[in-house]
């Protein structure tokens, strides 16, 4: 199985890195796996023309959104990292998402969507500064997890697990707890 990895942090070493690295880790002893770093990519802002809809395909120039849509599309299933940025995804991965609105759905003629990539698994995991359980409470972590799980809701992805680590300006420490259930979570793949 291909398992792409998207980490929507700008942290390559921080604490969403290495749980979608611990992950990633135990979905790899069966699978391969691919790791890319959103905030490496080149890419220009969705403009909202709609033609991605009827043609299938964003209609921009193309840059590194159209690449890693392509890999999307490749992938038997995703991991997908990212901090909590006011309740929501990070601005890159979310600027990933909206360009590649046709990878994830199509549409009928009545304007009913359908998912490109039913039953493929994913993997969210997330981090937040907001200490438990205020991360929840307040929709933080909350937020992040149900805008990812949204796109793959409409894409037809199964989501396999979700890891969220709160608290981490007090409590940067990733718990063995945690770390275990994070590579538990890569085995199911």
């Amino acid at each position: 199985m291909k398992i792409l990895v998207l980490n929507g942090s700008p942290r390559k070493n921080g604490t969403v890195a290495t749980l979608l690295k611990t992950v990633a880790e135990g979905a790899g002893e069966n699978n391969e796996t691919k790791w890319i770093n959103i905030y490496d990519l080149n890419m220009k802002p969705c403009i909202a023309c709609m033609k991605c809809r009827p043609d299938g395909k964003c209609a921009l120039p193309e840059d590194d959104a159209h690449i890693i849509g392509e890999k999307i599309k490749e992938a038997d299933g995703l991991i997908i990292g990212t901090p909590t940025h006011w309740g929501n995804m990070s601005a890159q991965l979310k600027l990933l998402f909206d360009r590649n609105v046709p990878v994830f759905i199509g549409e009928k003629p009545n304007g009913m969507p359908i998912p490109r990539q039913k039953g493929k698994p994913a993997v969210i995991v997330t981090a937040c500064t907001t200490p438990w359980p205020f991360n929840f409470i307040a929709a933080e972590s909350r937020g992040a997890v149900r805008a990812v799980r949204e796109i793959l809701h409409y894409g037809g992805y199964k989501i396999s697990g979700k890891i969220v680590k709160p608290g981490t300006k007090k409590k940067p420490r990733l718990p063995k707890k945690l770390l275990d259930k994070a590579k538990a979570i890569g085995h199911r793949f």
